[in-house]
């Protein structure tokens, strides 16, 4: 796991600079650091060591043919089923190290771009070919490992993060803020991908590799998860069957990600999906894992005691501490460094502290993100089967007028009742069910020239359900854009690395074919996820509400946050920054902390952290 950058073009030959926006990442490496100068390119690598942790696998690494340089960042977990396929290929190769970065480079030298549809991991690589001077880019499949990328009259730019390429002096002076970004993350609470803040700087995107020459980047996508969703071609099994098809799948993922030449553990929240892999692991050693939590003092958020009793049963190693108020406001003014863009996902606090704690002790971890998206896990997914039915459908105006007037624990769900597009039906039910910014709200809350109509690609496939559609749209944005985003910022700030084994891409092929009846089963969500489970942990470990990872924001926003979020959100900051309407602001404000509102608090939350990000980067 590791950072990497490159510039294509430019004035960006000095070591003094390639140093500077190394040191940017410095927080993704720290074990190694080197770069390539040459032909009009620059290429940049931090490397946190994970695969054999000698010196002959930092990076820029050369192909053994000499025309090819490459930067990556993540791991390939079939590394050595490649290396015997190179073997094959040409008789008598010998590798140098015993790292995935050689075999992968190698592979490309062999097979070129094809070699995509080997690699079992997560990754972001450049690899730079000297004969012809063209640049490659690689994304993998589900978006895991970031890549941004900056593009302008003839110079191409690339970094794991959006800060080498936000503060570099060369680049800054072209950026704009994008306002059609701003409207997306206070309809969704993140900035969907290829946006960016910026109006230049753009998300690679996932599934996708480029070829940039000249200066100028083409994308071409290998591999569509639409494309992967066969159901109809093959018939139907049993339940027995689907269940140890999962077994097998789940297993074979886990133990792929268990190869490390580092200590490991697991992040233990005490849901499904953390407790799923992280009795997996187990079931793979003889001695105990570690595992790692964190609680709140607040009752109606903490899962500590749940994640305890589970890993006490699973015989882990288990690590565990609490977190307060003044554990969250400490962090507050970190958050804007961590993220670089307006990032509204609150959970990113408790994820900082839990990968702080697990750094001390571990280097590799593994995380359940995926299974709430695989096996429709989330309360949106109810809802979007709810607002399909055809008489629902037809009420929706006169049930969202009622609800807005009704008691206080119906309004929060009455702009899920709103009546909008096909096209909006999945972003616009997200927004809601996190009481988010609806479309109409967003045209009252920002200023008329940074108000923006906008429409994301909302994938439609006829043979899958409203719920199925619905989760889909997670696959492609919530998951990659939000989730992972918070997952690697937090681990890789402290020279972490995250892997997720239910986002091995096998097992999420397999899952978007799975017959609905077996994710939701009598009213039960997960239901096939869950049944695997079981055979791990026993159910009554599991018999409790879904809380999610989540903190007492709302609460926190009344007490300790309170002062914080004024230093943003009074009056005179908003007419200073000029994006949001002052009065609207003032009566989110007053309905929050005066009218007790309290379904407003993530509102208030997202207009904190656009308002902190906006004022800390004016113009």
């Amino acid at each position: 796991m590791c950072g990497i950058l490159g510039f294509v073009g430019g004035e960006k030959n000095s070591d003094t600079s390639v140093s500077d926006a190394l040191e940017r990442l410095a927080h993704r490496g720290p074990d190694a650091r080197g770069s390539y100068q040459g032909d009009g390119i620059v290429l940049g690598h931090l490397r946190l060591s994970i695969l054999d942790l000698s010196s002959l696998a930092n990076q820029p690494m050369h192909s053994h043919c000499g025309r090819y340089v490459m930067v990556f960042n993540g791991e390939i977990y079939n590394f050595k089923a490649i290396h015997q396929r190179i073997a094959s290929a040409r008789p008598g190769f010998v590798s140098r190290t015993q790292s995935d970065s050689e075999i992968i480079l190698e592979a490309f030298a062999i097979w070129n771009t094809h070699f995509l549809q080997f690699l079992n991991g997560m990754f972001a690589m450049a690899i730079w070919d000297k004969q012809e001077r063209k640049l490659f880019l690689f994304r993998d499949r589900l978006g895991i490992k970031p890549l941004y990328f900056f593009e302008h009259d003839h110079v191409f730019a690339f970094a794991s993060e959006l800060k080498v390429l936000a503060k570099d002096p060369g680049i800054r002076k072209h950026l704009t803020h994008n306002s059609g970004s701003i409207n997306q993350f206070l309809h969704l609470g993140y900035i969907p991908s290829p946006r960016s803040i910026y109006t230049q700087i753009s998300k690679f995107p996932a599934g996708h590799f480029g070829v940039v020459q000249g200066g100028q980047l083409s994308l071409h996508q290998y591999w569509n998860l639409e494309e992967k969703i066969t159901r109809g071609i093959y018939p139907t099994r049993s339940y027995s069957d689907y269940l140890e098809e999962l077994q097998e799948l789940v297993e074979s993922s886990v133990k792929y990600r268990l190869v490390s030449d580092v200590p490991y553990g697991t992040f233990l929240s005490g849901g499904v999906d953390s407790s799923l892999v992280t009795a997996v692991a187990q079931s793979l050693h003889s001695k105990p894992i570690n595992s790692f939590s964190i609680g709140f003092w607040d009752k109606e958020f903490d899962e500590s005691m749940h994640a305890r009793n589970i890993a006490q049963y699973l015989g882990t190693s288990h690590h565990s501490m609490m977190v307060t108020e003044e554990d969250a406001l400490e962090w507050m003014p970190e958050l804007t460094d961590i993220y670089d863009e307006p990032y509204a996902d609150s959970s990113a606090i408790p994820t900082l502290m839990v990968s702080q704690m697990a750094r001390r002790h571990v280097t590799m971890t593994l995380s359940g993100d995926g299974g709430d998206e695989l096996f429709m896990g989330y309360g949106a997914y109810r809802w979007a089967r709810r607002l399909s039915h055809p008489v629902v459908s037809l009420l929706r105006a006169p049930a969202s007028i009622l609800l807005k007037h009704g008691p206080m624990k119906y309004r929060r769900a009455a702009g899920l009742f709103d009546k909008v597009s096909a096209e909006q039906q999945r972003s616009h039910i997200f927004s809601q069910e996190q009481y988010l910014f609806s479309r109409k709200e967003i045209r009252s809350f920002l200023r008329k020239d940074y108000y923006q109509e906008f429409l994301l690609k909302e994938h439609s496939k006829s043979s899958l359900t409203a719920s199925e559609q619905q989760a889909l749209f997670d696959i492609n944005y919530y998951l990659p854009d939000d989730l992972l985003v918070k997952v690697d910022r937090a681990s890789m700030f402290f020279g972490l690395e995250t892997r997720v084994p239910l986002l091995d891409y096998r097992l999420v092929e397999w899952a978007v074919n799975l017959p609905v009846q077996h994710k939701w089963h009598k009213g039960e969500a997960k239901w096939l996820l869950k049944q695997l489970l079981y055979k791990y942990v026993p159910a009554e470990f599991f018999n409790r509400p879904k809380r999610g990872f989540a903190i007492p924001l709302k609460k926190w926003l009344k007490s300790e946050l309170k002062d914080f979020a004024m230093d943003y959100l009074n009056e005179q900051a908003i007419r200073d920054v000029g994006v949001l309407e002052p009065a609207m602001v003032r009566d989110l404000l007053d309905g929050f902390y005066r009218k007790d509102q309290f379904y407003l608090y993530n509102k208030v939350w997202q207009l904190l952290v656009l308002q902190k990000w906006l004022m800390q980067n004016k113009g």
